[in-house]
């Protein structure tokens, strides 16, 4: 390093340097290579020169440690081979310094350790540094003038040049006291000019208070030049005036330049101190020492406070409460800056302080002062000065075995500190008894109580009984000076109460391997539980919870588990292999407990399903051809009880052979296709061997359905060659065709007969339709429709008409009037005296068509509405309507009439029977 360059060099030790060379190592010691500190820091200048030494760094090794090497994380430093820093080229080190870590490695072993390096820029005598080459240093700032320095201006020569100023005015000093009393106008000053013996002059003011507002507070005599005051000042309204005063002649020509008038009011003390504010608020730690700062109080005075009729000076006048003593508090008189004076401030004994606070004016002279007074309320503010204590050194509680977030017992503390703030706030700690951490206790917010709290289910058979010790303490940390309490620690008594718990099963899903198969009452393994309640005498029975396909038996004191059926790894209860199974083990406890356990049954695959052929159907063309049908052995086992497989057609019947082949194409497929030139269309049933790789091997034979059928040049089947394969012949289908023709024929006669049939019923009536008939037939009453309300009938055929001839021209049909109209009746047919059965038809239908014809026809006497269903009824009650005897008519006639009365004849002719 040179000794231009102004470095200064420091290195600071952080972990003792003096340790490093105080001594060798002792014998008995183990070597530790690395740096001798953590971290380096150096001072040097602003300015770095390339290749300038910086400082060293020291590494201990040990033996076998060779060829230590340094690098560093920084491109602008270098580090020699015995530990020195270098600057790997010119810089310019910033105000807040730079860091870097060095690097020691060894070659041999490629371990590595590293240390920091801070280094900070020196402030050299001269208070600034050297920048570097070819930059500018910063330019300083000008020098500039104090605040309070004044430099006039010169003043301007007069054109001409220099000649002396005479003096044209003479002006006493005008100082007006406030508050005077008059009488007004009072005269001020007398104003004039040198010139006034030669000519008469004019004076007169302007500026603020003459001609300016305020109007008119001065005047002056304009041709004595007597100033007066023309009402009583206020320095607190306006403390100086500036006026302008003027000389001219009687013409108003100027005699003399303006020139300044200033008026200064003097202050009188007219005014009382007054405080910021009426009431302060502050408040002061409990237990602080005598001199300690609590508030200040301000009050101002409007007066002049360069005079004693501004100065303002403060007193205590009372203190409430006067405990611990009576003066607490003192305030300085000028400042206002109140503070402790005594100790003894105690939170927990007087919280709130009220402070009577008097300023006076006049330097605080209570006989010529105005005074005034505030009020300052001082709040002792809480420390923690109280720690929490127990209300009592031992606590009980019980919690049952295996039950988590339960509070098994509350702590009781108290703390003198104010409530609900850091310095009250519990914090409880358990710092002996439990060390698996089953218990945490938590702060009530409400009532500041431990819940001690089971966060870990505990065991009975392990722990009947934890005794904790729980620690209290506060959020805050405690006041300077004070102790915690042995009342702070208690002891936590903590009962374990024993439950009846489930039985487990050890090995849950429980995996066992055998083969499919197994005959019924083969043992497969014991499934066992283990009861936790080791102090209760209690006995595990077993049962089946859950066994899909029945297959197994569970013994219910040991838990052997058997088979009831033989397990077959092809059912649809196996998935993967695995038959799965649950079992229960429940103990007799009060209340009993159950606990449950899977099963897990892997079905080793044995050889027990024979092959089988897909599809079993297929085509071939009647020729040889290129279309064969390809089929597919498939297993329900799996490897190696399936392929490769062997197909092969039986020797019987001998036809199979002579006219089919089968070639195997690979372990699962073969070909079946014909060996013959022609074979005749139809359908064949070819039966096909196939045999798996089993031990021992199963075999199979599954028929297959082959439609033979002609082909066209493309080798499919024609839809003639369709039907022939599908066994039909030409003769079996003109058969059908036939039947059908028959079919639809006798559909059609039938549907003909019924027709005529139906017209013929029309055509001709008898006396009693088929359907009418009494002994065979059900017959239906009162089906009257929805009344006339809801028909739409023409009521006015129903009217009385106005001439007969209206009645008489109406059309055949038309044959209910109001009244029995005047006309020619028409002549009914006349009953025969002996009559024919088959004429009494012809008889009635004749009358019938009479009476429809008859315009005479009763009802003729009013308009009769039928069917009429609203509310109420014109008509009486029918319920005295009696039915008269049936001796009162004869009805033996009715024997007369045919078979078709018989029934009617039987009922009415035949006596009292």
């Amino acid at each position: 390093m040179t000794a231009g360059s102004g470095v200064l060099l420091v290195l600071l030790s952080l972990s003792g340097a003096l340790r490093a060379h105080g001594g060798d190592l002792t014998a008995g010691e183990t070597c530790k290579a690395g740096f001798s500190e953590e971290d380096y820091t150096a001072l040097i200048s602003q300015n770095v020169l390339e290749g300038e030494k910086l400082l060293k760094v020291r590494f201990r090794s040990c033996p076998g440690t060779e060829g230590t090497q340094y690098e560093t994380n920084s491109m602008d430093f270098r580090v020699g081979a015995d530990g020195t820093v270098f600057a790997a080229r010119e810089l310019w080190i910033p105000s807040r310094g730079v860091a870097f870590t060095v690097t020691a490695w060894d070659r041999r072993t490629a371990e590595r350790w590293d240390a920091a390096v801070r280094l900070l820029v020196a402030q050299t005598s001269s208070g600034h540094q050297t920048p570097p080459r070819g930059r500018k240093p910063p330019a300083l700032a000008p020098a500039q003038p104090p605040g309070d320095t004044l430099r006039p201006w010169p003043p301007h020569p007069r054109a001409g040049g220099l000649r002396r100023q005479k003096r044209d005015w003479v002006i006493p000093p005008i100082n007006v006291p406030e508050n005077s009393r008059g009488p007004f106008p009072q005269q001020l000053v007398r104003i004039r000019s040198d010139k006034d013996n030669d000519i008469p002059i004019r004076y007169s003011v302007t500026g603020v208070g003459a001609d300016q507002p305020p109007m008119e507070v001065f005047s002056i005599d304009s041709m004595s030049g007597r100033m007066y005051v023309t009402r009583p000042m206020d320095r607190e309204e306006r403390a100086s005036y500036h006026l302008r005063a003027h000389a001219v002649d009687m013409n108003g020509n100027k005699v003399e330049n303006p020139i300044d008038l200033y008026i200064y009011v003097i202050d009188m003390n007219d005014n009382r101190p007054e405080f910021l504010n009426q009431v302060y608020n502050g408040s002061v730690d409990e237990g602080s020492k005598p001199g300690t700062y609590v508030m200040t109080v301000t009050a101002n005075d409007a007066d002049d406070g360069s005079t004693a009729n501004g100065m303002v000076r403060y007193r205590i006048l009372t203190q409430s409460p006067q405990s611990p003593s009576q003066n607490m508090f003192t305030i300085n008189s000028e400042t206002g800056d109140i503070v402790t004076v005594a100790a003894g401030l105690d939170r927990e004994k007087v919280q709130q302080y009220t402070v009577i606070i008097q300023a006076t004016d006049m330097e605080g002279n209570l006989n010529y002062g105005l005074s005034n007074t505030a009020t300052a309320i001082i709040a002792v503010a809480d420390v923690n000065d109280n720690p929490p204590e127990f209300t009592t050194s031992t606590y009980a509680g019980e919690v049952p075995e295996n039950r988590v977030e339960t509070v098994v017992a509350n702590l009781t503390v108290t703390d003198r500190d104010q409530p609900h703030s850091p310095n009250w706030n519990a914090v409880y700690r358990i710092i002996s008894g439990d060390p698996s951490g089953h218990f945490v206790v938590r702060t009530d917010p409400v009532t500041n109580e431990g819940l001690v709290t089971v966060v870990k289910a505990v065991d009975y058979e392990l722990n009947r009984a934890f005794m904790l010790t729980v620690m209290v303490a506060n959020q805050a940390p405690l006041a300077s000076g004070i102790q915690m309490s042995f009342q702070s620690t208690a002891g936590v008594t903590i009962s374990v109460m024993d439950v009846n718990e489930a039985p487990y099963f050890p090995s849950n899903h429980k995996l066992i391997r055998l083969e499919e198969g197994v005959p019924p009452g083969t043992a497969l393994t014991t499934f066992s539980a283990v009861d936790p309640d080791r102090f209760m005498q209690q006995a595990v029975r077993y049962s089946k919870l859950s066994d899909p396909a029945s297959w197994l038996h569970v013994n219910a004191t040991n838990g052997q588990v058997t088979t009831a059926a033989v397990l077959d790894r092809e059912s649809l209860y196996i998935k993967n292999n695995v038959y799965e199974a649950t079992f229960l083990a429940a103990d007799n406890g009060v209340p009993p407990a159950s606990g449950t356990g899977t099963l897990q049954i892997y079905l080793i695959d044995i050889n027990d399903n024979a092959p089988e052929l897909i599809p079993r159907e297929g085509q071939v063309c009647e020729r040889p051809h290129l279309n064969a049908i390809n089929i597919t052995a498939a297993d329900a086992d799996v490897d190696p009880n399936v392929g490769p497989y062997v197909f092969e057609l039986p020797f019987v019947p001998a036809a199979v052979r002579r006219n089919w082949t089968i070639t195997r194409l690979n372990g699962d497929y073969a070909q079946l296709s014909l060996r013959i030139l022609y074979l005749e269309a139809g359908v064949y049933d070819v039966p096909v061997i196939v045999t798996d790789s089993g031990n021992p091997p199963l075999s199979n034979t599954s028929v297959i359905k082959v439609k033979v059928c002609p082909c066209d040049d493309n080798g499919d089947c024609t839809a003639t060659g369709a039907v022939a394969a599908a066994g039909l012949g030409t003769g079996a289908i003109a058969a059908i065709l036939l039947c059908i023709a028959l079919l639809l024929t006798v559909v059609l006669l039938f549907a003909a007969w019924m027709r005529r049939r139906e017209r013929e019923r029309h055509t001709k009536q008898l006396l009693i339709d088929p359907e009418d008939d009494v002994r065979d037939n059900i017959l239906k009453y009162d089906e009257e429709g929805g009344g006339e309300e809801d028909q739409d009938y023409d009521l006015s055929q129903l009217q009385q008409p106005e001439a007969v001839e209206h009645v008489l021209s109406k059309v055949a049909g038309v044959r209910r009037v109001d009244e029995r109209p005047v006309g020619a009746e028409p002549q009914y047919p006349v009953r025969p005296a002996l009559p024919h059965p088959g004429d009494i038809g012809d008889f009635i239908s004749e009358g019938l068509r009479a009476a429809d014809n008859d315009p005479t026809a009763p009802p003729y006497d009013s308009l009769l509405v039928f069917d009429y269903e609203g509310s109420g009824s014109t008509a009486g009650s029918v319920s005295s309507l009696g039915s008269s005897g049936s001796g009162d008519q004869d009805y033996t006639f009715l024997n007369d009439w045919g078979p078709r009365f018989k029934k009617l004849a039987d009922m009415y002719g035949g006596g009292e029977d």
